[in-house]
């Protein structure tokens, strides 16, 4: 099974490394104000795939942390919810057993 697994991974890598290859031709960014790059093209779509991760993790990592206060919230709840019912029970030495006849 890791035989295969590195067998695709070597795969992908050399497809990958030859389109990089066959687009190696410059292309221009057009910015605001007059500015432009000329870069390789396989650059340009390396950048967007790198700024399209970042912002996906981003969007991650803020939903995480909103997950883990509520964790956080809500287990606080549970202890103080465990800490008032231990407090208000009645310890077994002082209930009665019902009388029978």
């Amino acid at each position: 099974m890791r035989a295969l697994m590195w067998f695709f991974r070597l795969l992908l890598f050399f497809l990958l490394f030859g389109f990089a290859v066959k687009n190696d031709h410059l292309a221009s960014l057009y910015f605001f104000f007059g500015s432009e790059w000329h870069l390789p093209l396989v650059f340009i779509i390396l950048i967007a795939f790198a700024a399209g991760a970042l912002l996906g993790m981003t969007a991650t990592f803020a939903s995480l942390l909103r997950q883990r206060r509520e964790i956080s919230r809500l287990r606080k709840q549970l202890e103080r919810a465990g800490r008032d019912r231990a407090e208000s029970t009645v310890p077994a030495a002082e209930v009665q057993a019902p009388e029978t006849l």
